[in-house]
Formats: structure tokens, sequence, C-alpha cells
């Protein structure tokens, strides 16, 4: 039987339900989203659930992330299906907050963090302060909810990677954990952004992580090359119909250009389709020189 989903919209409200949890010493795992819930927020509630006693959700559009030209008003919204998902995996608390919540003295003004070396590249140099809003955002919710782990998905690998510096630089007290990607059967990344896609772009939405996956093997079996596999990947979703901000190989530790030292590598995209822009990335292990 699923436990009941409480729905808590004020910090102070919030506060009090986790020093009830703290005053028994049990630990308390948080998931931030921006709703709009799938099979993927699934993945990382039910890892969220096996790192600790509670689970903690938070749904927030953060307007501070999105730029002017970008999709904030028209971001899917789907708060009742969204709490019955959370129902379903037996999430206890579902935090939404309002703008004014978190902003209260207004966007403007509002103390911003940055990360320097790794908000302007990639995503960043394509989507100016994104990552400003995002490691604002996600200080402020850690901040709130105080856990004692929080999850995101490795999707947003940049994200991920941003937040994890954040973290550490701020000397925050929770354990960042990364979950890998879920995918459909096709293999496309799981996302709230597919659902901008009509069903002519849902067909080639694959060769998105088929590209991704064809530079992973290159690279595991020897390539050294990769300006070449990068220009490979990119002509390959473009005559595909992509519009492609970039297709990158970097170092998985730093986000940098590999080097002679650079074994574990990452291979990112961002690539646009009607209405959608699609990120995805996978992972590939450099073999050891002979």
């Amino acid at each position: 039987m699923a436990k009941s989903l409480e729905v808590i919209a004020r910090p102070a409200q919030l506060r009090e339900r986790v020093m009830q949890w703290r005053r028994k010493g049990e630990r308390i795992a948080f998931v931030p989203t921006m709703g709009n819930l799938h099979a993927g927020h699934g993945s990382l509630v039910s890892r969220a659930a096996q790192l600790a006693e509670h689970v903690i959700v938070s749904v927030f559009v953060n307007p501070l992330q999105f730029g002017p030209n970008e999709d904030f008003a028209a971001y899917p919204r789907t708060p009742q299906d969204d709490q019955n998902l959370l129902r379903s995996l037996h999430v206890e608390v579902l935090f939404a907050p309002e703008v004014d919540d978190i902003y209260p003295r207004g966007q403007e003004t509002t103390a911003r963090v940055h990360v320097p070396g790794l908000e302007d590249i990639l995503c960043g140099a394509f989507r100016p302060g994104h990552f400003m809003g995002v490691a604002t955002v996600v200080t402020k919710l850690l901040n709130l909810v105080q856990p004692d782990v929080a999850v995101f998905g490795e999707k947003d690998f940049q994200q991920l990677m941003i937040i994890r510096r954040a973290a550490i630089d701020l000397c925050m007290p929770v354990e960042i954990v990364g979950v890998e990607t879920t995918r459909e059967p096709d293999g496309l990344a799981m996302s709230s952004r597919n659902r901008y896609l009509l069903p002519e772009q849902r067909a080639v939405a694959p060769h998105i992580f088929a590209a991704l996956d064809r530079a992973r093997q290159a690279i595991e079996s020897g390539a050294t090359d990769y300006a070449a596999l990068e220009q490979a990947g990119t002509e390959a979703l473009k005559e595909a119909g992509f519009r492609v901000d970039y297709f990158a190989i970097r170092d998985a530790n730093t986000l940098q250009m590999p080097n002679g030292d650079s074994s574990d590598l990452v291979v990112l995209t961002a690539a646009r389709i009607g209405r959608a822009r699609l990120i995805d990335n996978v992972r590939a292990r450099r073999p050891p020189a002979k």
C-alpha cells in the first residue's frame, strides 16, 4: 500500500517535517525536479529510497535558469500526474514551493552561485546564465531540505558536475549521487522535452544515442583522433535532420579537452529538432597504452 503523500509548499513547514526525522536520527534523501515526471525520475526516486529512510521530491520550474527566448512559460507542467507517480513510488513529501518562496526578494537581486570553468562551456556556451540559475536554485533547495544525500540523473552530465563542484566548494554536508540515464527501448534518453517531438521527429530522435554510441565504440577500440570523431558525430546528426549545438569528447572528471592522461571520457551532445533541444551523453573508457 502506497504511503500518503504530503504536499508541502512553505519552507517553514518543510523544515518542521525534516526536523522531526532528524530528531529520530533518520536519513533523508532528496530528488529535485522541475516536474512533468516520467520513468527517468522514477529511477532517481528508487535510488533515493535505497539510500535513506525518507525521500523528499521537489517540483519547481526555476525561472532563473531559463533564457529570454526559452520555454519557461511553455515548460510542461503536470501536477496531478506528478503526484500520482510519487504516490506509486511511496514518496512521503512533495515540496512544491512558489517562486516567492525561493526568491523572496525577487530574481534580479538574489545572491547567485557561479561555478567558474564549468558553467560557460558546452551547454553553458549556448545557454548563457543557465547553469548559474541551476547552481543557485539547487543550492537554495539543498539549504532548505538539508538532506544527507541528493540524487541527480547522469543525462544532465554537465549539470551533475556543476552541482558536485558547488556542494564541495560551498562546504555543503550532502552527498551528491548520480544515476544512470533511463532510456526508451530505442535508446532515446527519457526527458520532459520529448513531449515536444512530433511523430516524425520522435522517429529520428534515437539517432542521438546511436551517434554517441558509435563514438564510444571507436574510443574503446583505440581511436584517439577525437576531433575526427566529433566531426563525424556532428555530421551524422545533421544528416538525420538535427541542428547541432555541439558534439564533444571530454575528460569525464573535468569536462576539459582530453589529454594524454585522460582515460575516463564522456561523449556529449546537444541537438535541436523542431521545438525540442535534446541532450545526451555516454561514458567511454580509453584502452590502456600498449
